[in-house]
């Protein structure tokens, strides 16, 4: 069985679950609603328990493939993260500065909004599964295990991971992949019911058209770089994309995310020890879409309720956002509840501006998260060309050489 089918059946059932959510989310009845949010509940507690153990299982092998230099792919990839996502966010403020006091002139009548988490329906019990251990300690954790089995003679630890891996991904095929299209047809279906929302995004209507066209240039910019870089049709590479941005729209998590991002960049070509290592470092630490719609966001509500905007101090906002925000991708809304004190320390945002803020932000916190996973994939397509252009020495001193990028769908 190939990759590409899989990907394209994954795709047909999220999109399903979507339509349906907004449909059911008209008419059910609240108690039959709230059978699936207590799913729901559920889900998402299980999600937040194997994210980190998830992080750990593949990262952590994955290091150790690529062998000693690890450490320095890893720097590279970062660098390549934090530049994108720095660019975003001085590409958003660039278009909301010269657009806003013409696109936002008449707007001021903001007290009808609110948190829309506030008044969301509830499921009728919830179950607290506390990961082992946080996002970011399992990313420390994977990082220092796997550079140092590539420093050590034996392969025992290797070994052990690489088992882990396999578990975990069990877990993933068997269990995760199953049931998100469910798990995404509940998150729908609430934001449906949930009135406010549609408040929010009609008082900033014109605000949302402009971060869904700039996240659609973002990304169009990212795979044309990626495409010319590798020497592949950028169309076909952000195509091989789209069930991992459904899944996203979906699930509002770059690391509930992960399992099928890492489907999607094999499909790309990408081979699996660089994905491993690449697509959940960048589900914690590339952050663009989010980035994007955050200084949007914040420079609507300042232009709105007649603040005055310092250009360098959100220089310094965006410089600060690529960094507050690394491992928030672990819940939804977790990007903007991690750039709250951010945006007191920097833009003196009140307790009224920042509720609006979660709540714009909330509102249409989907299309931000997939932004970022869609992006992931134009990195590992690159970092792809980096390690594959040279021989890495793996843990037990032999040497290997990456294969070259194919359009070709991967078999299983």
């Amino acid at each position: 069985m190939t990759k590409k089918p899989l990907t394209s059946r994954l795709l047909v059932r999220v999109l399903l679950g979507i339509i349906l959510g907004v449909a059911c989310g008209l008419v059910f009845p609240e108690p039959l609603a709230r059978v699936f949010l207590t799913f729901n509940g559920l889900f998402s507690a299980f999600l937040g328990f194997i994210i980190p153990l998830l992080i750990v299982g593949l990262v952590t092998p994955a290091i150790g493939d690529l062998g000693r230099g690890a450490g320095r792919w890893l720097g590279v990839t970062a660098g390549i993260a934090y530049a994108s996502t720095v660019l975003s966010g001085l590409l958003a403020f660039v278009v909301a500065r010269g657009s806003y006091p013409w696109l936002l002139g008449g707007e001021r009548d903001l007290d009808a909004l609110a948190n829309p988490e506030e008044s969301a329906l509830t499921g009728f019990f919830a179950l607290e599964m506390e990961p082992v251990f946080g996002v970011m300690t399992a990313l420390l954790l994977a990082f220092c295990l796997g550079v140092g089995i590539t420093l050590i003679p034996g392969d025992t630890l290797h070994k052990s991971m690489g088992d882990l891996r396999q578990i975990i991904m069990r877990i993933v095929e068997l269990v995760i992949i199953p049931l998100l299209p469910l798990y995404i047809f509940g998150m729908f279906m609430g934001l449906t019911m949930n009135g406010q929302i549609l408040v929010i995004v009609s008082a900033f209507s014109k605000v949302v058209l402009l971060a869904l066209v700039l996240s659609a240039v973002l990304l169009a910019v990212q795979y044309v770089v990626a495409g010319l870089y590798v020497g592949r049709n950028p169309v076909i590479l952000l195509k091989n994309m789209l069930p991992a941005y459904a899944t996203a729209l979906g699930t509002s998590s770059s690391a509930a995310t992960i399992p099928v991002t890492l489907r999607c960049t094999e499909v790309n070509g990408v081979r699996p020890s660089v994905a491993g290592f690449v697509v959940p470092l960048s589900a914690t630490i590339h952050l663009s879409g989010s980035t994007l719609k955050i200084v949007l966001f914040s420079a609507a509500i300042m232009t709105v309720t007649g603040r005055p905007i310092d250009d360098l101090a959100y220089v310094g906002l965006v410089l600060m956002l690529g960094v507050t925000m690394v491992a928030a991708p672990g819940v939804p809304g977790g990007a903007i509840m991690a750039a709250v004190g951010v945006l007191q320390g920097m833009l003196g945002f009140d307790e009224t501006a920042v509720a609006l803020m979660i709540a714009t932000y909330i509102a249409i916190d989907s299309f931000g998260t997939a932004t970022n996973v869609t992006g992931d994939g134009a990195i590992a397509v690159v970092m792809n060309k980096l390690v594959g252009g040279r021989t890495v020495t793996a843990a037990g001193g032999a040497t290997s050489e990456e294969p070259q990028l194919s359009d070709a769908p991967l078999s299983r």
